[in-house]
């Protein structure tokens, strides 16, 4: 198949010079033969461009697509990428170890703001100033003794190292302890009072009170394990345990110069955080406000 004219437009928005080299595409979608004077002359070969449409000869509106091929055609590259690489794998593995993750942080973080904001006992104050301090820790600091440590364990190029190191944060133990300190200690004290348990109390009441900073917090785990990257770069090996992050840079070094996949792939990869935050981002501002962060 031959056509004669001198530029066309790829979906990747970058118009080629077919004075300089040809293209290569895998179909034309528009229809007809466009041959404007001084044109070059060339071969359409089958590559991997997926949607291709001719400069200013062929506005879309003129283009008599179907619903259908218009449909089809919108998603090409979004089916085309997903083919390409094991996405399938990297999302089952993102969203288990998001979920996981936020799921048991949010229990041990939980339990420990309760005991900052609600119990007394030696060095409280003390204990959390401490925890407080090892925010201003590097997490880059830690990559390596960590690394030793679940090598020593055996838990490299597993579910373990990509959940355990993680299951704890500082941050949302300071988040909940500041919402629940708003809460009146006259509710706990009626509480024990009645002969509630503290595990009770806490699960029962003070846990569903605080709904705003508890989804704030497991928003903030949820997001940051999604798109955690370095960590799950050094501790796996196979494609079976690796994320989007890692699964989309090792795509991106496979496609090349085949940005339309790879800006497929990215979208794709970031619309359930998007939705997710959609969902909660009520609960994300009042939970902000009212636990006194600026």
């Amino acid at each position: 198949m031959v056509g004669t004219f001198s530029k066309v437009h790829s979906d990747i928005f970058s118009e080629l010079d077919l004075s300089i080299k040809p293209v290569e595409v895998e179909r034309v979608y528009y229809r007809g033969i466009i041959s404007p004077s001084g044109a070059k002359s060339f071969d359409i070969k089958l590559a991997g461009i997926h949607a291709v449409w001719l400069k200013d000869d062929v506005p879309a509106g003129k283009a008599n697509f179907t619903f259908a091929e218009t449909f089809k055609n919108f998603f090409q590259n979004y089916v085309s990428a997903w083919n390409a690489a094991p996405f399938g794998r990297y999302y089952f593995n993102t969203v288990f170890v998001a979920m996981v993750t936020t799921f048991v942080e949010i229990i041990f973080a939980a339990m420990a703001a309760f005991a900052f904001a609600k119990m007394d006992f030696f060095g409280k104050n003390l204990l959390f100033t401490l925890f407080l301090a090892t925010m201003m820790v590097p997490g880059e600091v830690l990559l390596v003794p960590n690394y030793i440590t679940l090598t020593a364990l055996g838990w490299v190029d597993s579910y373990y190292a990509l959940i355990v190191p993680w299951v704890v944060s500082v941050f949302a133990i300071f988040l909940l302890r500041q919402h629940f300190m708003t809460i009146p200690n006259e509710l706990y004290d009626a509480a024990m009072i009645d002969g509630l348990s503290k595990w009770r109390f806490l699960w029962t009441i003070l846990v569903p009170l605080s709904k705003p900073a508890v989804i704030t917090g497991a928003l903030l785990k949820f997001v940051g394990s999604w798109n955690s990257f370095l960590w799950v770069l050094i501790v796996t090996k196979s494609p079976e345990i690796r994320t989007l992050p890692v699964g989309l840079q090792n795509f991106s070094s496979a496609t090349g110069s085949d940005y339309h996949l790879l800006m497929a792939a990215a979208t794709f990869s970031i619309i359930p955080v998007v939705i997710l935050f959609l969902i909660t981002q009520k609960y994300f501002i009042a939970g902000i406000a009212r636990s006194g962060l600026k």
